[in-house]
């Protein structure tokens, strides 16, 4: 398997925001209220320039096969950071690359000082809901932060130790 987990370049915008919508698209989840239509996911790079932020980008066969990060969104606290745009490919599932790039964000949350990731997601994204459970994320009740994806119904925090 050729796969290159590396950060963002300028140069992936384009291909990150196309296969972040395929998913979208793929899953028939809401293009309102999400990242599909927020503007930042045609300029990812600018948006990760933020301090504490970080976007992974994973290549396979020397294609754009996903990506997740972490931002520090407003709201959270000091302690907390939000594990954003983690998506993959329907072409790279199952190889283990969405696990790559979840440990590779938590321990660049880890290294910036966080104690805790939150996440925020859509029960059209039921799949890797289970996978955030599995990796210790916990559902709860009402959003943290003032998050601008008005249409994600399910929010999840997991410590990081």
């Amino acid at each position: 398997m050729d796969l290159n987990i590396r950060q963002i370049s300028k140069n992936d915008n384009s291909a990150l925001a196309k296969m972040i919508r395929g998913v979208f698209e793929e899953h028939e989840a809401p293009r309102d209220g999400t990242v599909y239509s927020d503007p930042t996911t045609d300029d990812l790079y600018t948006l990760f320039q933020k301090t504490g932020s970080i976007l992974w980008v994973a290549e396979f066969n020397g294609e754009i096969a996903g990506c997740c990060g972490i931002y520090p969104s407003d709201g959270l606290g000091d302690d907390c950071s939000e594990l954003v745009k983690f998506y993959v490919s329907k072409e790279a599932r199952g190889m283990g690359i969405g696990k790559e790039l979840m440990v590779k964000s938590e321990e660049s949350a880890r290294a910036f000082g966080f104690t805790q990731l939150y996440l925020e997601s859509l029960p059209h994204f039921a799949k890797a809901v289970r996978i955030y459970e599995k990796q210790g994320y916990i559902k709860l009740v009402q959003p943290l932060g003032t998050s601008i994806h008005t249409t994600c119904n399910i929010w999840m925090l997991k410590k990081l130790f």
